[in-house]
């Protein structure tokens, strides 16, 4: 396996000095390490828009940028890339690090979740067709530091962004941190369990993408509670709210919940202006300050009043708690009442290590979710 340093000191050597992107589980064990590295380091909100800061340190330091994203991000940096950062258009030289999650071995695909599936497919022909000059690493590369110088050559002489796609189990874990979850403290799935508890089967819950879900769906399987009625977004980080408003649009009689991350609200705020719409969404953000399931990195929760946001862009209420104590009596003030409502709910970071994942046949999830709307 890769020392995650080694790689640094290769993009060090070719003095790229600022580093930008979105947390992915793949690339933990080199990213983790950018903030005692680096200088400059900026965990971004959505991978777009890393690539458009990069396009602005370029433009003011004359220095390419190194961006890190999961390849399901690819889809986010497909508009900057191409109309912009392309040769065709202003050039921009750029190096993005990119965790191949679906991942291909030859001829065939290594097991991974659902939504991490085709888009495992498509990742090098995405390369290909945005005329990416790229590599591809793993746990045996040993000439990282010609990669890179060639890399970043082509990236300058060709005045366009390059690739290093990274393979699963690539780089050496250096933190050996471990989940220690005190029970004194405040976690996501204790929040999770106290709203279960306040809601009925009538209720409709939207659950974003990572550890949210999972947690969700833990929790009813070990109740043994039928789940049809909870729409766990497995994939498309930062949309669970809008396909809460989609349902809440057309299913005005009933309540819905989305339980949002706010790793995931960052990535597309501005949608609180439309979900703020729905009378009977109740849009709850389970603010832990950190992408959790990709490493922990911290996100602008630390710093920001989502409630007071969220009341700005016109959520008639909008609540913050900060206690266990408080859930119940507030989420059963958000069930009666006739306008929409946002609960910024503060906890810890951290998750059990046991923890389950959903069936993997989410077609079959979304029939018997479709059929329990219509019943």
């Amino acid at each position: 396996m890769i020392n995650p340093d080694t790689l640094i000191k290769a993009i060090k050597n070719n003095n790229l000095n600022f580093i930008t992107g979105v947390p992915d589980s793949l690339l933990k064990n080199l990213t983790n390490r950018f903030d005692t590295k680096f200088k400059r380091h900026i965990i971004s909100t959505n991978e777009g828009s890393a690539v458009s800061f990069a396009i602005g340190y370029y433009l003011s330091s004359k220095k390419p940028a190194v961006i890190y994203l999961q390849n399901s991000g690819l889809g986010n940096i497909i508009n900057p890339i191409t109309s912009l950062a392309h040769p065709k258009v202003y050039g921009i030289p750029m190096l993005l690090i990119i965790g191949w999650r679906g991942e291909i071995q030859g001829l065939k695909q290594i097991a991974d979740e659902p939504q991490h599936r085709k888009q495992g497919l498509i990742t090098i022909d995405q390369l290909k067709l945005l005329n990416i000059p790229h590599k591809i690493i793993n746990s045996k590369t040993r000439n990282i530091n010609q990669i890179i110088n060639n890399l970043v050559k082509t990236s300058k002489i060709k005045q366009c962004p390059v690739a290093l796609v990274v393979r699963k189990n690539t780089f050496i874990n250096l933190s050996k941190k471990k989940t220690n979850l005190k029970k004194r403290l405040l976690f996501r799935e204790d929040v999770i369990n106290e709203i279960l508890r306040v809601t009925n089967s009538k209720n409709i819950i939207v659950s974003t993408t990572g550890m949210t879900s999972r947690e969700l769906y833990e929790i009813r399987k070990k109740n043994k509670q039928n789940n049809f009625m909870d729409f766990l977004t497995v994939g498309g980080m930062g949309h669970a709210s809008q396909i809460a408003a989609g349902i809440a649009m057309n299913k005005n009689k009933k309540k819905v919940f989305c339980f949002d991350g706010d790793g995931a609200l960052l990535m597309h705020m501005g949608s609180l202006g439309i979900t703020a719409k729905f009378n009977n969404l109740i849009h709850i953000l389970i603010n832990n300050k950190a992408h959790d399931s990709v490493g922990g990195q911290p996100t602008l929760g630390t710093i920001f009043d989502f409630s007071k946001i969220a009341k700005i862009c016109g959520y008639k209420n909008s609540i913050l708690v900060k206690k266990k104590n408080e859930i119940e009596k507030v989420v059963k003030k958000a069930l009666i009442s006739k306008k929409s409502f946002f609960i910024q709910i503060n906890c810890e970071k951290g998750f059990r290590n046991n923890l389950s994942r959903p069936g993997r046949d989410m077609k079959k999830r979304k029939l018997l979710f479709i059929k329990n709307l219509q019943n």
